[in-house]
């Protein structure tokens, strides 16, 4: 008798995502090299999602010929995080998964508490990967989460590359998959009870003083009402879509990017102001990036405001942006820098 259908699926996506990994660690070995099983890390909190991605990575790592560890991030943000931390390491051991640790990190302020945690999480996972050589680290985010993502871009008006929601690769050298972005979170949840797992359920997960919290417990479940069920799905879905569209359109931006440019780094109105709407903007936003802005601070008002410097000039002062930086129209070219 095979397993629950919940397990199987659970590992099926696992056993997917490891075999891109495989694929992608042979393509970069040169021919006639010895080649050392990559090795994979998972990102476990100890919650539901991830510890259903740790147990199916300590079952498919062997098979697939990887090698499996786990990294467990401690915020510090709770009473008692030090002590959760050291109770998932002991069960990301228990499961057979090598090297394991858990890193404390300190959390900012910038952004706010929720993208100051993501900074810091990442940051640490980034170290953890490089410490250890990691080819990949897998990520529990379900298709529940990118729901979540796609609305909370939605609310921010922040435009497609933000509707396009969680890639299933991403980071430096496509480092963190995500497997489980097409299963919902009540698989994974139901993946751990019929392997006895036990799960820590975060309680800032459900505190109202977070967005996301109250995007998943109070917007989405209104949505299901009033639209009816598949509402999740079809966010999914959209981001998939929106995904499509802004990879293409990023790569006519790179294109243009190159035509718009002068030599000492302006930008050309003439150029800027015949390319269409949605590639200008594009090339307005890499522009403020590069000169200092902060990406998570940037919006979709900051770009427009700049846009008008080249579609309705009327002689108006620099818009600031934030970063310090400052878009300036000077004759026929458009300056972005920090003032």
């Amino acid at each position: 008798m095979g397993p629950h259908p919940a397990v199987a699926a659970i590992r099926l996506a696992v056993r997917r995502a490891l075999h891109d990994v495989l694929d992608e660690s042979l393509a970069d070995t040169p021919a006639g090299a010895r080649r050392e099983p990559p090795l994979v890390l998972v990102a476990c909190s100890g919650g539901a999602d991830s510890l259903a991605l740790a147990s199916a990575l300590a079952f498919e790592a062997p098979r697939a010929g990887v090698r499996a560890g786990g990294v467990t991030v401690d915020h510090g943000l709770q009473p008692g995080s030090r002590e959760r931390a050291e109770e998932v390491t002991a069960r990301l051991t228990g499961l057979g998964l090598h090297p394991v640790e858990a890193v404390s990190v300190s959390v900012g302020r910038a952004g706010g508490p929720e993208a100051a945690a993501r900074d810091a999480r990442y940051a640490a996972l980034d170290a953890a990967a490089v410490r250890h050589g990691a080819a990949a680290v897998l990520l529990g985010h379900t298709r529940d989460d990118q729901a979540e993502t796609v609305l909370l871009g939605l609310a921010r008006g922040s435009g497609t590359r933000s509707l396009s929601g969680m890639a299933t690769a991403s980071g430096p050298s496509h480092r963190y998959r995500r497997p489980f972005l097409d299963l919902d979170r009540q698989t994974t949840r139901k993946g751990c009870l019929e392997q006895e797992l036990p799960v820590w359920d975060d309680p800032h997960n459900t505190d109202p003083a977070f967005t996301r919290s109250r995007v998943r417990h109070e917007a989405l479940p209104s949505l299901e009402k009033a639209l009816g069920r598949g509402v999740v799905e079809a966010l999914a879905r959209t981001a998939r879509l929106s995904r499509d569209d802004a990879d293409a359109l990023d790569a006519w931006t790179d294109d243009a990017e190159r035509t718009v440019r002068t030599p000492d780094g302006r930008l050309e109105v003439a150029r800027l102001h015949v390319l269409p709407p949605a590639v200008r903007r594009r090339v307005l936003r890499r522009a403020a990036v590069a000169a200092g802005a902060p990406a998570g601070s940037l919006f979709a008002r900051h770009i427009e405001e700049v846009d008008r410097l080249v579609t309705a000039w009327r002689g108006q002062r620099a818009i600031n942006l934030p970063g310090r930086v400052e878009a300036r129209r000077q004759g026929g070219t458009l300056v972005i820098r920090q003032g």
